[in-house]
């Protein structure tokens, strides 16, 4: 087959990393892909919302199957575009249509899903700039930390959480008001902190059937201790090993089963992803959001541990035949460090020249935020450049490759965490 994938981050990587092992693959083209991508793939030069351009391409291409890597082409219908038009309805779509891909387009709309469906989350409620007076007075009947966010896709930014009530009013004030979050905080949730721990659980759907992925836990704070600023991800491990056999199966239970059965009875033929972001709250997991595509960096230590042949587990979700395929789940662990441009989350420099070693065994490297310069040297070209992962038979030993890894790229006023993973490795030795 010839297939596409769309996209230009680590995720969009690490998906053509492992398409392009599959011998079902003929050609395989990314949308605007990076350097990493135009090492096992051919860079198309479209942006992932330009659906005509895409579309041309795909039929120019010979197109058979699309891969939708990032959220925003699936909130803005890029597959019901696909299916409206003649010439691309046969095409294979990995991806929710819009209304499926509101799971994570509007906070509020999943939200009422999971309320009505049953699927354990925390208490919320929604407002608007008109009932912001009772938004205000709402806070005041609420305990503290409480946790603020915006409706639509705030590129990872529309959360808060407020320690004080004078910081979660002045929040609300700036989110509904002032539009802090643009149209994405005209809605806005306050919602009760759950205490726990993080990790997020992906299902992947062909509308009736299901696969459960490995799970992974992901680090989000720049610095280290889980300090500071919110980024789109510093890090991820998987497996988790908090998350064991009993867990998972609750997770299957009261998540996975309602929520795909919610999907069937609101008529909403779900084609593709479902990233569960969750809360192991004592032993019973809360979902704090749906995503309606795989997370990033989670993607880079969930993909090399899959075993089935990737284009063949593509097809059957895209031909409603999932229950047909073996998931193979490698045993080994896989841990990924993200390098970062300095200054990121806040303003970061592009454009830097980076070195970068060759890959170890049972280490890979997803490029994320970078470019071919014209001379083929690698350019920085994003806040989160480049991930290094790490896989082991232990955590400890994945951990230590992955940093090696991140270590031995060079390029200038680069930063990453050092802690990756090392939470997990201090919980294994306290629950043995």
């Amino acid at each position: 087959m010839n297939i596409l994938i769309i996209g230009s981050g680590g995720r969009e990587h690490a998906f053509a990393w492992k398409i392009s092992q599959s011998k079902n693959c003929s050609q395989l083209f990314v949308a605007p892909g990076n350097a990493g991508t135009a090492q096992v793939a051919t860079n198309l030069p479209l942006a992932v919302s330009d659906f005509t351009g895409i579309a041309a391409a795909v039929k120019e291409h010979n197109i058979e199957m699309v891969i939708v890597g990032p959220e925003e082409p699936l909130v803005k219908g890029i597959v019901d575009f696909f299916k409206k038009d003649k010439a691309l309805k046969k095409i294979k779509i990995v991806g929710p249509d819009a209304t499926g891909a509101q799971l994570e387009g509007s906070k509020d709309f999943s939200k009422a899903f999971m309320q009505k469906y049953g699927v354990p989350a925390a208490a919320s409620k929604t407002f608007t700039k008109d009932t912001l007076a009772e938004g205000l007075a709402y806070l005041e009947t609420q305990s503290l930390p409480i946790v603020l966010k915006a409706d639509g896709l705030a590129a990872g930014k529309g959360v808060i959480i407020a320690e004080s009530m004078k910081e979660a009013k002045q929040a609300l004030h700036e989110m509904l008001a002032e539009a802090k979050f643009g149209d994405a905080s005209s809605k806005v949730l306050v919602e009760q902190f759950l205490s726990g721990i993080e990790l997020s659980v992906f299902v992947l759907t062909d509308g009736k059937n299901y696969k459960i992925l490995p799970e992974a836990k992901d680090y989000k704070r720049i610095g280290e201790g889980d300090k500071g600023l919110n980024t789109g991800g510093m890090g991820a491990v998987s497996p988790v090993p908090f998350a064991d056999k009993a867990f998972l199966q609750k997770v299957e239970e009261k998540v996975v089963k309602p929520t795909l059965i919610g999907l069937q009875a609101e008529g909403i033929k779900y084609v593709g992803f479902i990233f569960v972001g969750l809360m192991n709250v004592n032993g019973e997991p809360y979902v704090i959001e749906y995503n309606a595509r795989m997370g990033d960096p989670e993607t880079e230590v969930v993909l090399p541990r899959i075993k089935t042949d990737m284009v063949k587990l593509m097809k059957a979700t895209a031909d409603g035949k999932l229950d047909k395929i073996k998931l193979t789940i490698n045993p080994k662990a896989a841990i990924a460090t993200v390098v970062v441009a300095g200054g990121y989350p806040e303003d970061y420099r592009k454009g830097d020249l980076m070195q970068i070693p060759e890959a170890e065994k049972d280490t890979i490297i997803f490029h994320a935020g970078t470019k071919l310069a014209e001379n083929n040297s690698v350019l920085t070209n994003g806040g989160r450049v480049i991930v290094s992962v790490g896989m082991a038979r232990t955590l400890n030993s994945a951990r230590q490759k992955s940093q090696r890894l991140a270590k031995n790229i060079i390029f200038d006023r680069k930063y990453y965490r050092k802690d990756i993973g090392k939470d997990l490795l201090e919980y294994l030795k306290t629950d043995n």
